[in-house]
């Protein structure tokens, strides 16, 4: 990594701060509402290292896209190192983006909220919106939601799936850019795909 792109002693402090505001919130917030399930909890620190190991290897700029966002893991950690990057995080489940609404304020994030199904929410986007990267973990089906965000994708926009299998789904349009294994756990990895449009 060359200085230019090396993060600052100072911005390194302010991720660290921020990573432990988002931290404390969740657990508080979980104590009291259904955010993250019993495995996640016990284990936030691994999956925060996890979210943190993705940001590494996507390097998140420009608009991003993450929905059924949750807790707001991987999310959360990922914009919080990503300055260059503005993040969508789309969430149904009201007392979910409610926290995700307070976390993003809390910590000061390039990122906005919308409390809505994917389906709902992509019709307000602005016409201009096109995202060079989409964020899923573990919601759905890619092969059912992934081509109605085809236009709003910029050329060459990153599709990254946390899934536990290295096996890239076909879709038209979606070329496989690779699989990553994350540290946590035997069966996990991050996969990706490229945008990619016959001229």
């Amino acid at each position: 990594m060359s200085s230019a792109s090396r993060p600052s002693h100072s911005s390194l402090i302010t991720h660290h701060s921020s990573l432990e505001t988002y931290k404390q919130a969740l657990l508080a917030w979980n104590a009291k509402i259904n955010l993250i399930g019993p495995e996640a909890r016990e284990h936030l620190d691994d999956h925060i290292a996890e979210a943190l190991a993705a940001a590494e290897i996507l390097k998140p700029r420009g608009e991003v896209l993450d929905f059924g966002s949750g807790g707001g893991l991987p999310a959360i950690p990922m914009a919080i190192v990503s300055p260059e990057a503005r993040f969508h995080l789309v969430e149904a489940d009201q007392k979910k983006w409610a926290f995700l609404k307070h976390v993003v304020r809390e910590c000061r994030l390039n990122a906005s909220v919308y409390g809505d199904r994917l389906a709902r929410v992509l019709p307000r986007f602005p016409s201009d919106l096109r995202f060079s990267l989409v964020v899923s973990r573990a919601v759905g089906t890619p092969e059912e939601w992934l081509p109605s965000l085809k236009p709003h994708l910029e050329s060459g926009a990153r599709i990254a799936l946390f899934q536990g299998t290295p096996v890239a789904p076909r879709i038209d349009d979606f070329v496989d850019s690779g699989a990553h294994k994350l540290p946590r756990g035997a069966a996990n990895y991050l996969v990706t795909l490229a945008f990619h449009v016959e001229q």
